[in-house]
């Protein structure tokens, strides 16, 4: 797990962290800086090296092709009133790189349309034509940004881009943005989706997981005889919303089904939406690996994690 270590954040993130969902949505407060920083300029292109930006955000060095996932930078998300202000969720840690500090990217991933994964103030800052991958009756979300190149995904469907074989993988999720639109969840099969990522490149598999509650989709990997090099799972946001996020042991649980030698935890920590303590998701995250601790890719904001050159596990 590596990363620059920023001193003086450890305390005041802590201290932040207990404060309630409600208090984040209707209040302010002070954003606390990532523990680490990553330094993607001294990254190889020669392997896959991952870094947790905050949330659901990874940055991705795949083979030399970079990958941004679900990027939220704002730092308040949810309804936004005459572009002035948002209502919704306030960041407790800053993103651990800003995006003019992001490397060139040539894919973004978005899973589904929530305002906590497709953020489109934060979308509006990257250039117009990386190609964008997204999942079912979702294109409309993003029509005003001008994107150039944008890839609807449905369960099982296959596209690549950069060099990079991505197939989109149902999850059990929700995907309305709004209360009142069409949603797969509610029965409608033409309403909004939500997908994981299966990711292929030179051999090597990644599993993006979007957001899931527990399910058994990730089964079919073992039937296909696919090794997952690394799999980004969620961990958090699961009480009182276990319906439709994982806690932590079934993120492991649906991680080993897709046979990850590594297991990536975000969602948790970066933006209070729900009432577990916000340092439990990682607590018993590491427990439930307790007795295979090399599989943890990190465990804090800002750290990245590099596939070993011999992986001692699987």
């Amino acid at each position: 797990m590596l990363g620059i270590a920023v001193p003086g954040t450890l305390i005041g993130q802590e201290r932040q962290l207990k404060r309630s969902r409600w208090d984040l949505i209707f209040g302010g407060g002070e954003t606390t800086k990532p523990r680490f920083k990553p330094e993607p300029s001294t990254w190889s292109d020669n392997t896959i090296t991952a870094a947790w930006i905050g949330h659901s955000t990874v940055l991705i060095n795949f083979y030399g092709t970079k990958i941004i996932t679900d990027p939220v930078f704002s730092n308040r998300i949810g309804l936004n009133i005459l572009g002035l202000a948002s209502i919704g969720p306030k960041r407790l840690v800053e993103p651990a790189l800003t995006i003019d500090e992001l490397p060139p990217i040539d894919l973004i991933l978005l899973s589904h349309a929530h305002m906590d994964h497709l953020d489109l103030p934060s979308l509006a800052q990257f250039k117009t034509e990386i190609p964008l991958v997204l999942s079912k009756n979702n294109a409309d979300v993003i029509d005003g940004l001008s994107k150039k190149e944008v890839h609807e995904l449905d369960w099982g469907e296959k596209t690549s881009v950069c060099g990079i074989e991505i197939e989109a993988l149902q999850v059990k999720h929700f995907g309305w943005r709004w209360p009142w639109e069409e949603d797969r969840s509610r029965g409608n099969w033409s309403g909004r989706s939500y997908n994981a990522y299966l990711l292929k490149k030179n051999d090597k598999y990644i599993l993006f997981g979007g957001d899931t509650s527990l399910q058994d989709f990730f089964r079919v990997f073992g039937e296909r005889g696919i090794t997952v090099e690394v799999a980004m799972m969620p961990i958090g946001a699961y009480d009182p919303w276990i319906q439709n996020h994982c806690n932590p042991e079934q993120a492991v649980a649906m991680a080993n089904q897709a046979n990850a030698k590594y297991i990536f935890p975000m969602h948790w920590g970066t933006f209070i939406q729900s009432d577990e303590p916000a340092m439990e998701p990682i607590e018993r995250f590491k427990k439930a690996l307790n007795a295979t601790p090399d599989r943890i890719a990190l465990e804090s904001h800002g750290q990245t994690w590099i596939l070993p050159e011999k992986s001692t596990v699987g």
